[in-house]
This record gives C-alpha cells, sequence and structure tokens, in this order.
C-alpha cells in the first residue's frame, strides 16, 4: 500500500472544494472532480462512490521558445516558464451531453451508443497568458480527457518536451502488458502486478526488426484487474491519435501510477503543433466484469464521423494468401539469389538467376485462385509479386521498391483475368521496408495500377527503421504519414491493411478504409519466436479495443516438421482453437491462412472458415477473463445467423453455453465444432469432433477445452 502521510492529508483536505468541478456519468455511477491545487490542474474518478484514480497531475512540458536543438538538451529550472503544467487559474467551464446512435461501415454490432456527459474547463496561465482547455467526457463505461489548444496571440506554434497527464491508482494490481517501444507492438504478453513491472521489464522483450525501448514503461492498451471481493477491471488507452505521437506509460511501480510517455523523434520533440490543435484522448475505462471491457466501444466513440462522401466501396472480405508458405520458410519472397545489389530501374531482373522458390509465380497463384474460388473466399493476397525483394531488408535503402513493376514469372494481367473470371479479386501486397517517404512518391502510380487491375484492398507493410531516418514507426510524422495514405486510398476507393504500423485507436470511424491493422504479435509469430496459449486470451483487452486487427488464424498444419523433419516450431493450439479465433477475434479482413494442401485434408473442420462471417449485426461477450478464456457469441450481418467461439489458454477449462440470446420460439440447428477427447495442442492438436444438434433459447451445451484448445458454433435456423 502506498504510504500517505498526515501532511498530505492536510494539504489535501485544505484544497479539496478549491476550484473544483464535478461531472457525472449519465448512469450516475462514475464521478470525476476537477481541480486546481496552487495552480496545478488535477483530476480524481469515482465509481459507485469507491476511488479508482485518485488525485492525478496533468499538464504538459514544452521546449523553450518553442525551439529545440538536439535531443541531448537538458531541461534547466528555467524552462520551466515555458511548461503548460502550472501557474493556472480557471477562467471558464462549458458542460455538454450527447446521446446518439452511430452506425459503423463495418464493426462488431449494427449500432454503436455514444452516451456522454460533457465539462470543459479553460485554464489560464497567467504568467504568459496562454489558454489551454481541459476536456472531459465522462461515459457510462468511463472516462476520456483530452487538452485543448485554442489559436491565441501567445500560444500559436509549440513543441512538446512530455505530455504529463497520470493516472493514479489506490492500490497494486494485477496487468497484463507489453514493453513500451517506439517502433514495434510485437511482443508477447506479461502478467503480473503493477509493483512488479520493472522486475519483469527486462526479461519482457525479444528482437525485433526494428526497436526502441523505453525502460520500464508499458505500452497501451493496458488491462488492470484489482482482486478482491468486489473486482473491478480496468482499461487504460488513448483514442483518435492524429497528427500527435502515440502514446506509452511510464510505471511508478512504488505509487502504482501510470503517466504519459510520447514517442520523439530524433531530435527529442514528442509533438510540432500549430494552433487551433487538440490531442488524442486519454482513456479509463471501468466495469465489475471482463466480459464489460471488452464490450466497451468508448475509443471509436471518441473519434469523429468520418468525412467520406462515399464508402460503398468498403466491405468485409474473407481471404486467402501466398504467405504461410513464405513465414515458415517453404518458399520466398524473392525472385533472384539473395542479396543481389539490385536496382530498380536498372537491373534486368529477367537476366538473374531465379532461386528456385519464389512464392508468387503464375502457375502457383492459380493454384490458390483455384481453391480459394471453389470455397467461395472473395480475395487473394500475394506476396513477393513486385521486384526488390533480393535486398529489401537491413540497408536502410529507401529506393526499394516501385510498387508496379512484377517479377517476371508474375504475369499481373493474366492473373487479374484469371481471378475475375472466377470471382476472385487479389489483394495488393506493398511491403515499404520502412521507407514511407518512397511510398508516398509512389502511391498514386501504385493506386492506379490497381485501379487498372480491379484491386480493392492493399496490404501496406512497414518491417525495419523508418525512412525518414530518425523517425519512429509511432512518431507524429509517421502517424500522419498512415492517415495520408488511408486518404490518399480513398481517393482510388482502396480499402488499407496495414502491417508494422500504429494500433488502431478508434480511428476506423473516420477512416472507416483503412478496415485492419496488424500492429501486435500475429500468427506469423508462431514460426518465428511463437506465442504462448494464453496470448489469444489477452488480445482482445488490449491491441483489440481500438480496431480490428489481421491475425491471420486458420493454421491446421500446426507442427512444422511436416515440412522440415526435426523442426521444433509449432503453433501452440489445437485445430478447433484456430477455429473459435473466427468469433472470438473481429477480422472483418478475415484471413484462412493456411495452405491449400492442408485444409483439403480437413474439408469438414474447413467448413466453419468457410461458413463464419466476417461483420456483425450483434456482438456478445458471454464470458471472459483475460490471460484465461474468452467465449463470444455473434450475429452474421443481415442473417438470423449465430457463430460462438470459445478459447481457453494453457489450462483444460469446462464451458456450458447458454443459448439464451437466440430469439424465444425459434428451433436452429448448430453444428458443433469441439476438441477430440484425446486432443492436446502439443501432442494432438488435429483431434476433433463434429456433430449437428438442434437448438432453442432454452438450450444449454458443455464443453470441455483442452489445454490451449477450444470450441466453435456455427448456428442457423430452422426453416
Amino acid at each position: 500500500m502506498k504510504k500517505i502521510t498526515a501532511g498530505a492529508i492536510m494539504l489535501s483536505m485544505m484544497f479539496a472544494g478549491v476550484n473544483a468541478q464535478s461531472l457525472k456519468s449519465p448512469d450516475g455511477k462514475f464521478e470525476m472532480d476537477f481541480q486546481l491545487k496552487q495552480g496545478v490542474p488535477y483530476y480524481n474518478l469515482k465509481y459507485n462512490g469507491k476511488m479508482i484514480v485518485e488525485d492525478s497531475k496533468l499538464g504538459l512540458r514544452l521546449f523553450k521558445d518553442t525551439s529545440i536543438k538536439f535531443a541531448s538538451e537538458i531541461a534547466k529550472p528555467e524552462d520551466v516558464k515555458f511548461d503548460l503544467n502550472n501557474g493556472f487559474t480557471k477562467v471558464d467551464e462549458k458542460r455538454d451531453a450527447k446521446n446518439e446512435t452511430w452506425q459503423p461501415v463495418l464493426g462488431e454490432k449494427k449500432n454503436y451508443i455514444n452516451h456522454y456527459n460533457e465539462l470543459a474547463v479553460t485554464l489560464n496561465q497567467t504568467s504568459t497568458d496562454r489558454n489551454i482547455v481541459v476536456k472531459f467526457r465522462l461515459f457510462n463505461d468511463g472516462l476520456g480527457f483530452r487538452y485543448e489548444f485554442p489559436q491565441q496571440k501567445n500560444l500559436n506554434y509549440f513543441v512538446i518536451r512530455e505530455e504529463d497527464s497520470e493516472i493514479d491508482f489506490p492500490t497494486d494490481m494485477k496487468s497484463w502488458w507489453i514493453v513500451a517501444d517506439y517502433d514495434s507492438q510485437e511482443y508477447q504478453y506479461q502478467e503480473t502486478k503493477l509493483s512488479e513491472i520493472p522486475a519483469r521489464w527486462p526479461k519482457a522483450a525479444d528482437a525485433n526488426a526494428s526497436q526502441t525501448l523505453i525502460k520500464n514503461a508499458v505500452q497501451s492498451p493496458v488491462m488492470l484487474k484489482q482482486e478482491g471481493k468486489e473486482p473491478l477491471y480496468i482499461n487504460v488507452a488513448e483514442a483518435a491519435v492524429l497528427d500527435y505521437p502515440a502514446s506509452h506509460l511510464e510505471v511508478d511501480a512504488q505509487n502504482f501510477k501510470l503517466k504519459t510517455h510520447l514517442t520523439a523523434d530524433r531530435q527529442g520533440a514528442k509533438g510540432y503543433i500549430q494552433t487551433p490543435s487538440v490531442t488524442p484522448w486519454r482513456t479509463i475505462i471501468v466495469a465489475p466484469k471482463a466480459e464489460e471491457v471488452m464490450d466497451s466501444k468508448m475509443l471509436f466513440n471518441l473519434n469523429e464521423p468520418t468525412k467520406y462522401t462515399d464508402t460503398s466501396y468498403i466491405h468485409p472480405t474473407k481471404y486467402m494468401g501466398v504467405w504461410w508458405e513464405m513465414i515458415i520458410g517453404k518458399s520466398q519472397w524473392a525472385y533472384g539469389q539473395p542479396e543481389s545489389n539490385v536496382r530498380l530501374g536498372v537491373t534486368d531482373f529477367s537476366k538473374l538467376t531465379p532461386n528456385g522458390k519464389h512464392g508468387a509465380n503464375n502457375t502457383k497463384v492459380k493454384e490458390y485462385i483455384d481453391f480459394a474460388a471453389e470455397n467461395g473466399f472473395q480475395g487473394l493476397l500475394i506476396e513477393g509479386w513486385n521486384v526488390g525483394w533480393e535486398d529489401w531488408f537491413g540497408h536502410s535503402k529507401e529506393f526499394v521498391f516501385d510498387f508496379i513493376t512484377p517479377y517476371p514469372d508474375f504475369d499481373i494481367k493474366m492473373l487479374n483475368d484469371y481471378a475475375h473470371s472466377k470471382g476472385i479479386k487479389l489483394i495488393m501486397h506493398h511491403e515499404t521496408s520502412g521507407s514511407a517517404t518512397n511510398y508516398e512518391r509512389w502511391a498514386d502510380k501504385a493506386y492506379q495500377l490497381m485501379n487498372k487491375y480491379g484491386y480493392d484492398a492493399v496490404k501496406t507493410g512497414y518491417v525495419g527503421d523508418m525512412i525518414p531516418r530518425g523517425e519512429h514507426h509511432y512518431s507524429q510524422w509517421t502517424i500522419n504519414h498512415f492517415y495520408r495514405i488511408a486518404e490518399k486510398a480513398n481517393e482510388y476507393k482502396i480499402m488499407v491493411n496495414s502491417h508494422e504500423s500504429v494500433r488502431p485507436t478508434g480511428e476506423s470511424r473516420t477512416y472507416p478504409n483503412y478496415i485492419s491493422a496488424e500492429a501486435a504479435r500475429g500468427t506469423e509469430y508462431e514460426a518465428f519466436g511463437g506465442n504462448n496459449p494464453d496470448h489469444q486470451t489477452i488480445l482482445p483487452f488490449t491491441r483489440w479495443m481500438g480496431g480490428s486487427m489481421d491475425y491471420t488464424p486458420g493454421i491446421f498444419q500446426t507442427k512444422l516438421d511436416y515440412y522440415f523433419p526435426g523442426d521444433k516450431r509449432f503453433v501452440k493450439t489445437t485445430l478447433v482453437k484456430q477455429l473459435a479465433l473466427y468469433v472470438v477475434m473481429y477480422m472483418p479482413l478475415q484471413m484462412a491462412a493456411d495452405l491449400p494442401e492442408n485444409y483439403k485434408k480437413h474439408m469438414d473442420a474447413f467448413q466453419f472458415i468457410k461458413d463464419v462471417a466476417a461483420d456483425w449485426d450483434d456482438t456478445k461477450i458471454l464470458s471472459a477473463e483475460p490471460g484465461d478464456y474468452i467465449i463470444t457469441a455473434r450475429k452474421a450481418k443481415g442473417t438470423e445467423n449465430w457463430f460462438v467461439g470459445g478459447i481457453t489458454d494453457e489450462n483444460k477449462r469446462d464451458y456450458t453455453v447458454d443459448f439464451s440470446f437466440l430469439d424465444k420460439g425459434k428451433k436452429y440447428e448448430a453444428t458443433i465444432y469441439e476438441d477430440g477427447k484425446d486432443a492436446d495442442y502439443i501432442n494432438n492438436p488435429q483431434s476433433y469432433n463434429i456433430y449437428k444438434k438442434e437448438i432453442t433459447s432454452k438450450s444449454k451445451i458443455n464443453f470441455k477445452m483442452v489445454r490451449s484448445g477450444g470450441f466453435a458454433i456455427s448456428i442457423k435456423p430452422v426453416k
């Protein structure tokens, strides 16, 4: 517990009620108090009268004279006068409220409810005559707050040294977190107390293609649990990260405090601001049940509605890909020998000696097209189709791809004509190797090529260090790049799925063509360092809170010694858990990632992947506990069909599905996919059982999930 001195208590009592403003949530369960203590802004948060967040400081530090010299510039005591964190008086307050229902273009429910009460406090820093607004929105599921900077004489251009928004918890809590990094979120989740984070932190990161770690800090969203007789679940995140760097959370383990840490550029600057401007929202979601945290749409509600005039081209897509065989090493992206020292516009790729393992070749792509078409898929991703892969990584090479020139064995016109004749659209792949400047130069030509051949979706990639050199994946410039690309893609009616990009924070409301992202440790890591069995039970509480992830599940051949005898790598789930992920994880761009040859051996189980929807009218989180298990039911968009998925961690687990969410008085046929009695994710992952059963809203079915196993159910009305 924290040590609270008598002096601190007296000081708190002295200032309580002085310049204080209170705000309640629409249902009255939350109460937020804002006050100035000796000119310093603080807020706190209560839930049902219980203190959830103690008095926590607000404010920002700025570089002096709105300029910076070098990253090594050391703040001096006299620089404090430039900061926006003290010396304030309240000059105005405004209150507002909203209760609206809006429809996402793609989403987990047909309707999202945006219901909040708002308090905007205008503060004047008397010594500099600068005004800022601190805006709070209190929902029935928690709090969002941000800073706003009106245009004014004494605050026009400025540079942020750091944002010092704090979240001060009264007690230690269990936490699920990954290490903070300016360039990657592809880490294993850790489960510790807040107080234990510094001790675990040095062992919580493995190597990555681009990496800039922040010691004793974690990434948001972070999931917390206040244990006891009346547990509370708390999610700390951010929303609407636009024209601003993504944030991390510094951990004060002794005081159970989190503080914002913004991603820097090479000069150490965090944000270049021109007023009027606003920061992202800092969010604190609180609920007595884990299921209610997962169900929160606060991050989306804190984003602005889209300004796109046409969203008709945006649609859910089920796709396959020439991809997994490259990930595991069976094929290659490059056409020629590795490290061929190629130069775009100079090298004659038709004269390169083929390596014999190029995956994106005409024959193979046609085989994938045939299988995808036969089984009702809409898209096929092909990676490694374009020239430049021979020396694409690790050289900080700016002109690494042109995004329009195919390899000699990839006939782009023939393959697109062939795909379209079978009802398949090819999905473009644009790996940038981190060279964002190059991609922006080529974007128009690349998207014109896509329009010419009928592509309507692109997977972008940002493997490696960023160019402009010195920028990071989550710094302000790069954040702006990601959304410039989304806007450019919208001009050409193209959907975007980004990899190695920033995690989404609800921006799909504003940029609905940015339909998915990776921005976490996905299925590919099963072939690299591996994912722990609890990984998928944590992601929906963290990475998924702000938007869809392209997790790329559906691996049936989980043991890689099938391809390479003696290979110890394996996907740490049962086959049935792979099916369940299609329901537990929201993916409007939904991949069946395995090779066709592996699906052909299990077409009865593959039927679930063929049937499961990718967009939804309703979602119900039936039961969940981060790090342990998740059971989710979803209703397919525009139908009466339901799907249920359940997953567990490394522990066996029983769960009884109560079907009371179904319409009363109706009969349904349920097709049930469950782990076999002898199934085990290590010893027998492909053991499963499938059967059909008639059910109603009164039915209950018990499932026995094996270690890292699960179950999946397809439900259709009986006509």
